[in-house]
């Protein structure tokens, strides 16, 4: 049976490249970018802005430090019904020089899936979306336009990306970086305009929550109309501070470690403003500190919108909280390293979008340097 190249329509455009400049390939064929320090970490860093001191409580009535919850399944009340995750993969396939300029190609996978869980508890996916995009510093050298033009043309599957093009987070995430580096980045930023595509345009049933991994987007206000909705976060910034309020010896300052050390197992903190109240974010502890190794570990950040900016009922705080504590029942344990603050949905929804991944192998062999189909 012949093969049939996966990536055959971007060959107008690599063969662009190969026409106007030297090629200088990767060695072993495509190598791929990895993303260091962890980017959902860095994102949560630069999305919850320079402000690092939290002392606003964004709910009502509650003023405790911690709250003690009971799970509740979806047998009692099956609120938790779709999750979203994305994922993104970065090759380098090579550097181009046209006289005394350069710049590095990349190809990306990116992609997004939501998975739909009915009252049975079967999962299946409802939505998802993958893309291929040719990356590169377009203005370094005299082509970058008809690359641009020609991977457009290649179909609604590819998509073009200038990697120096600020979109108000790469740049911040690598700032003074050379393109390679800031190629994973950009990949990932990109993904995660994908994920908050699929989430605003799904239908949803009246009372069925959307739970969406990672970070809230940058531009909140667009999910103003959109009602229950989180994000559940894995990978946290740790700089912030907390004031909390109340107990036996008033109020006081903690750090982040200080505050999920003492977070008991199934409570959450109390609901703190972020993103000058546009948001309400805790934290809430799905495993016993005596299971994992680090403090820090078994514990999700919780964002919650907030457009109205007012303090939320701490009952849609709780209800939500224990609702999430209920997905902690099935595990990706051994199958993911995150499986501590991985909740199996979202796990699900991950494999959905990596499953629609071309194989790294196959990449390799389709994306030999110069072009070949």
């Amino acid at each position: 049976m012949k093969y049939d190249n996966p990536f055959k329509d971007l060959k107008p455009a690599l063969e662009l490249i190969t026409k106007e400049a030297k090629v200088l390939p990767a060695t072993g064929q495509a190598m791929e970018d990895m993303v260091r320090p962890d980017h959902a970490e860095v994102i949560d860093r630069l999305r919850m802005g320079d402000d690092n001191y939290f002392e606003v409580l964004l709910e009502t009535p509650n003023r405790s430090p911690y709250v003690q919850l009971t799970p509740f399944y979806r047998q009692e009340k099956h609120m938790l019904r779709y999750f979203i995750d994305g994922s993104a993969r970065t090759f380098f396939l090579g550097d181009v020089v046209e006289g005394k300029r350069r710049t590095s190609i990349h190809v990306s996978q990116i992609g997004s899936a939501c998975v739909y869980r009915q009252d049975n508890g079967h999962v299946n996916v409802a939505k998802s979306c993958h893309k291929i995009i040719l990356m590169m510093d377009k203005k370094s050298v005299s082509f970058g336009d008809q690359v641009e033009e020609l991977v457009k043309k290649a179909g609604d599957r590819f998509a073009f990306c200038d990697i120096q093009e600020e979109d108000g987070e790469t740049e911040r995430t690598s700032p003074g970086k050379e393109p390679r580096s800031r190629a994973p980045h950009k990949a990932h930023h990109l993904m995660a305009k994908l994920e908050e595509e699929l989430g605003r345009d799904l239908k949803r049933g009246k009372n069925h929550w959307l739970i969406m991994d990672g970070n809230a987007g940058k531009d909140l206000y667009m999910y103003k109309d959109i009602p229950n909705i989180c994000w559940l976060n894995k990978s946290f910034s740790k700089e912030p501070t907390f004031q909390l309020q109340g107990g036996k010896l008033g109020s006081k300052t903690v750090n982040l470690y200080e505050l999920l050390a003492d977070l008991p197992y199934s409570s959450r903190t109390c609901a703190f403003s972020a993103r000058s109240g546009d948001a309400a974010i805790w934290f809430l502890r799905l495993r016993e500190q005596k299971q994992m190794d680090y403090p820090l570990m078994g514990v999700v950040k919780v964002e919650l919108p907030n457009p109205s900016k007012e303090a939320v009922s701490s009952d849609i705080i709780n209800e939500l909280s224990s609702a999430l504590l209920a997905e902690r029942q099935a595990t990706p344990h051994g199958k993911d390293s995150r499986w501590h603050a991985h909740i199996y949905a979202i796990y699900l929804a991950e494999q959905a979008v990596k499953n629609g991944f071309i194989s790294t192998e196959a990449l390799k062999a389709g994306l030999k340097w110069p072009f070949k189909v």
